[in-house]
């Protein structure tokens, strides 16, 4: 248990957290929320042991184990990849060296009935007892497990540290922790050096991890598939929801209504309080009165109501011209950093109006296809830019060039053109930039604020193709929310590299995966791919697994097949086999039918009970909607799976 009670924090004469109060438990999901600056950091250094609060206290059971991923930290030494992660069971390694040790001691004795012998037999004992529960015996395959589902190849288990990047270290720390298995896990903003192959990893581990889980993190369906309970940290306070980050957002919304009733009741108090002390300060016959009504108003506490970012900003692109059919093409292109190959012979097409999204795992080729468009990169074979092209290129460094000695307005107001330049202001508040932010110089602002700032840059320039490298790193929700819609109005084309499913979604209308040093198109959205890539890797594996089978048989049974009838006896058994597997599949796509018309039956009651007043209160029937939505929606993906194994099988039986 890691208990928070009662705790302040104070920078200067700022208050971060005023009396704050919660307790996490094994099996908690927490995912932190809220503004930037909030402090979602500061309370997760507070429950780690790394800064005490200026009031109140962290509790921490003596017994319980917490792994730390924070957003920086320093990476030393010159391990292997295999040998680094190999110190998270260093308890167990120890155990092991401790295993050889009395068994050495045993082959020395020849005591066998002596009460000293017996025991260090029962030392043996209990340490192979405490290998096993630790999980000695799998250790290295845990290892290879974790790795490889972080991103890691076979190949880079032998390299040392040190050839990793920054975003890659920081995986290498994550893995050590997940190895570890404490009874706590606390990561900050642990998706911005993933994939969406590792995030998708790493929310399977995490779903299914039986510690607690506290956690910050601005991708939405990473919140909704991992976390089980919300804390919103708004006006130094803490807010606990103990729901998932999507059913969070409804009833934070309910909350703050109720919260901006009561204020304004009290404010129409208050008003009246002091009209009533105006009115009667000076007459002697309500001089009690009027004491009491101030001494009233000086013990009131005020309500506060979160501000809330309600302004729409309709950002339109400054009109650009309109280019050629054709904007980027690729034919034959190569690209190697020395011996290290990355891209080969990729071709590619990218028509006026679309948008693209280039996903895959890290170091397969995003940015660096990205930079070759750009004209940022040398390279082989052709890139053919089109006709009346006019290129803007966010590169994931980009905030790294900006003059640091510009305030934030110089830096807009240098590029802003046309009647654009009399709405700066509002531009940089819808990029929560406000009051005196705006003449902050560029070199004091954060990491997510230079990030806006670039984007804000973007979004005022007449460019008709834009290519965005992980647009979202270090934006916040509500930061998404502007740069996506302004995206989507956007009628000129887009290539986004970026692993955030929440923010391609509905934006892109093709993606290319990189993979294997090329490229693959796929058409539709990112969820589209997702689907379609699971079903390809799954055909794949049954691909192999089925050219396996014939291998074998082929070498088993290789003298038989020459006189005929024992080929066509194995033809035959194949199409019994597959005879079988299609009433299988047949029959599971029958059950998933009469499941998904229940469901539908049981949703459409609940549709009418819920349009009852009476069952708007009782929560636990949002509940159960939500549900039985889930289940709808699995049980019709399941379906469409189940269909096109159907159809696949009988293609294979014809």
């Amino acid at each position: 248990m890691i208990s928070v009670d009662n705790i302040t924090v104070r920078f200067g004469g700022f208050t971060l957290f005023n009396k704050v109060s919660f307790q996490v438990n094994k099996g908690d999901r927490v995912g932190f929320v809220g503004r930037n600056g909030a402090g979602k950091t500061t309370l997760l250094n507070l429950m780690t042991g790394i800064h005490q609060p200026d009031e109140g206290s962290v509790v921490r059971s003596s017994d319980i184990e917490v792994g730390y991923l924070p957003q920086q930290m320093k990476h030393r030494g010159s391990k292997t990849l295999y040998n680094d992660a190999l110190e998270a069971f260093d308890y167990v390694l120890k155990l092991e060296k401790e295993i050889a040790r009395l068994n050495e001691k045993l082959a020395e004795r020849t005591d066998y009935e002596s009460e000293s012998y017996m025991q260090l037999i029962e030392q043996v004992s209990h340490a192979n007892e405490r290998f096993e529960l630790e999980g000695g015996s799998s250790i290295h395959a845990n290892i290879e497990q974790t790795l490889t589902g972080l991103g890691f190849l076979s190949s880079d288990m032998n390299r040392s540290v040190r050839e990793f990047s920054g975003g890659w270290r920081m995986r290498i720390e994550l893995a050590k922790i997940l190895l570890r298995k404490p009874d706590y896990i606390l990561l900050d903003e642990p998706t911005n050096h993933l994939d969406i192959e590792s995030i998708q990893w790493l929310e399977t581990y995490l779903s299914s991890f039986r510690g607690g889980v506290l956690l910050v993190s601005h991708d939405r369906i990473f919140l909704d598939r991992v976390t089980n309970r919300t804390l919103d940290l708004s006006l130094g306070k803490v807010y606990d929801y103990k729901v998932s980050y999507s059913k969070y957002v409804q009833l934070k919304q309910e909350r703050i209504d109720h919260q901006m009733a009561s204020f304004q009741n009290q404010q129409k108090m208050i008003k009246e309080t002091e009209e009533f002390i105006s009115r009667f300060r000076y007459k002697a016959t309500k001089a009690v009165q009027v004491q009491s009504r101030v001494k009233q108003l000086a013990k009131l506490d005020r309500i506060e109501v979160e501000e809330e970012d309600k302004l729409v900003m309709n950002l339109r692109f400054p009109p650009a011209k309109r280019s050629g059919a054709v904007v980027v093409s690729t034919k034959n292109l190569t690209k190697s950093y020395g011996d290290n190959l990355v891209l080969k012979n990729v071709e590619m097409i990218i028509e006026r109006g679309e948008k693209v999204a280039f996903v895959g795992r890290n170091g397969e080729g995003k940015t660096t296809l990205s930079s070759i468009i750009a004209g940022q990169l040398d390279h082989s074979g052709t890139v053919t830019i089109g006709h009346n092209v006019g290129l803007g290129y966010f590169a994931q460094n980009q905030d790294e060039l900006l003059d640091g000695e510009k305030t934030v307005f110089d830096t807009i107001d240098r590029v802003a053109v046309g009647d654009i330049r009399t709405k700066i202001r509002d531009i940089l508040g819808a990029f929560l930039f406000r009051g005196d932010d705006v003449d902050k110089k560029v070199k004091v602002l954060s990491g997510g604020e230079r990030s806006r700032l670039v984007m804000a840059i973007m979004l005022l320039q007449p460019y008709n193709f834009l290519i965005l490298d992980e647009p979202t790193n270090h934006l916040d929700m509500r930061s998404k929310d502007i740069l996506k819609n302004a995206l989507l109005k956007y009628d000129g084309t887009l290539i986004i590299v970026s692993h955030d499913r929440w923010f391609l979604d509905g934006l892109v209308d093709k993606v290319f995966e990189f993979r294997d040093k090329g490229t693959k198109e796929y058409l539709g959205g990112i969820f589209e791919f997702l689907k379609k890539r699971k079903i390809s890797s799954i055909k794949e594996i049954e691909r192999k697994a089925a050219s396996a089978k014939v291998v074998n048989s082929e070498k088993a049974g290789g003298e038989s097949k020459s006189n005929g009838k024992k080929g066509s006896h194995v033809d035959y058994n194949q199409q019994k086999q597959i005879a079988r597997d299609i009433r299988k599949v047949a029959n599971r796509i029958k059950a998933i039918e009469a499941e998904i018309e229940n469901i539908d039956t049981e949703i459409a009651e609940m549709d009418k009970m819920m349009s009852n007043p009476a069952w708007i209160q009782d929560y636990k029937i949002f509940q159960k909607y939500s549900d039985k939505q889930s289940k709808q929606q699995s049980l019709m993906e399941e379906w469409e799976d189940e269909s096109e194994k159907l159809n696949s099988l009988k293609q294979d039986r014809n």
